[in-house]
C-alpha cells in the first residue's frame, strides 16, 4: 500500500499501481449540499470504479459518506429536509462537518477530528473518525470506518430519518454508499436471501450489492457489515437497485436515537470491495471477511 497526501485536501491510497480510494477530508462542497468528508473514487483491485460522485438526481450523494439527515433540527445530509405533510422543504439548516486536525496517517490507517456545525456556525457535534484499509485476498480489499460523536450543542439531540418524521420506508442516514449508474438493476443480498428493492427496510448484520460495469465485461461486489456493538444492531437497511444503486445500514431508520448534551455515541463498519460476482455463497464469504476486520 502507498499513501499520497494532498495537504489540506485529501488522501489517496493505492495498491501497487491501482488507486483504491481517495478520501477527501476537506471538500469544497456547496453549503446547500451539507459539506462533509467523502470517499470517491473507490476502485476494486482490478481498477473498476464502484462509486458515484454528485449524481444529478441527488447531488449530495458522494461515493461513501457519513451523512445524517436529521440531527435535532439540523440537516447534515444535504438538500431539502423532509417535513411531514409538505414533503421536502429547503430550510436554512444545512450544516457542515469540518476537518479540524489529522491525528494519524500511516500506510494502513487515518484518524482525524471534525467539528459539526450548524448553517449559522453554531457547534453541534465533535467527532473522532478512523479509517483503516487492507488487502484481504487476490480479489478483495477491506475498508473499516469508525466514528465517535459527542453532542456539544448544549441540549439533547434526536438522530432520525425521514421515516421517523413520517415518510414510509425512507429511513436513510448513516454510512451511505452510492454506486455507479451501470449498477442500476443489480442484485441485493442479505443473510436472508437475494432480491431487489423489496429488501429495503429489512434487518440484517450485512448487505451486499452485486453490479455490472459499463465498458468492460466485469462485475463487482460491495458488502457493508454492521458492527454488533452499534446502536440498534442489526439495522434496517436503506438499499436500492431499481432507481439507483445504494447501500446504507441505517441505525435511525424507524427509531430515533436521543443523545444528551456531552454524551457520546460510536459506530463501526466494514466495507468489502471485491472484483467479480461471486454468487450467493461467495458473497457470504466476503461478508465474513468484513466481520473478521471488525473482530
Amino acid at each position: 500500500m502507498t499513501v499520497e497526501h494532498l495537504l489540506g485536501r485529501s488522501v489517496t491510497v493505492s495498491s501497487g499501481t491501482t488507486p483504491l480510494f481517495s478520501y477527501v477530508y476537506a471538500p469544497d462542497t456547496p453549503r446547500l449540499e451539507s459539506p462533509k468528508p467523502y470517499l470517491h473514487p473507490i476502485r476494486t483491485l482490478a481498477g473498476d470504479v464502484v462509486s458515484l460522485f454528485r449524481p444529478h438526481d441527488h447531488v449530495w450523494h458522494k461515493g461513501i459518506a457519513w451523512s445524517l439527515p436529521h440531527v435535532g433540527e439540523h440537516n447534515f445530509w444535504g438538500g431539502p429536509t423532509y417535513v411531514h405533510g409538505q414533503f421536502y422543504v429547503q430550510k436554512p439548516n444545512n450544516g457542515s462537518a469540518l476537518h479540524r486536525g489529522l491525528d494519524t496517517l500511516t500506510d494502513a490507517e487515518l484518524s482525524h477530528r471534525l467539528d459539526w456545525i450548524s448553517e449559522q456556525g453554531d457547534p453541534v457535534l465533535t467527532e473522532r473518525r478512523t479509517l483503516t484499509w487492507s488487502v484481504a485476498d487476490d480479489v478483495s480489499w477491506v475498508l473499516t470506518f469508525a466514528t465517535t460523536m459527542t453532542n456539544v450543542a448544549g441540549q439533547s439531540l434526536a438522530f432520525g430519518s425521514p421515516t421517523t418524521k413520517g415518510r414510509e420506508n425512507a429511513g436513510y442516514g448513516g454510512l451511505f454508499w452510492r454506486g455507479p449508474r451501470s449498477f442500476t438493476g443489480g442484485v441485493l443480498q442479505s443473510p436472508d436471501g437475494v432480491g431487489g428493492d423489496e429488501l429495503r427496510g429489512t434487518r440484517g448484520p450485512w448487505f451486499a450489492f452485486r453490479g455490472r460495469h459499463d465498458g468492460v465485461d466485469r462485475s463487482s461486489t460491495i458488502v457493508v457489515v454492521d458492527d454488533s456493538a452499534n446502536p440498534h444492531h442489526p439495522p434496517r437497511w436503506f438499499a436500492r437497485t431499481e432507481e439507483f444503486a445504494c447501500l446504507n445500514p441505517a441505525p435511525f431508520f424507524s427509531e430515533e436515537l436521543d443523545l444528551g448534551n456531552e454524551e457520546t455515541v460510536a459506530f463501526r463498519y466494514a466495507v468489502v470491495i471485491a472484483d467479480g460476482d461471486h454468487g450467493d455463497a461467495g458473497t457470504e464469504r466476503l461478508a465474513a471477511l468484513g466481520a473478521e476486520a471488525l473482530a
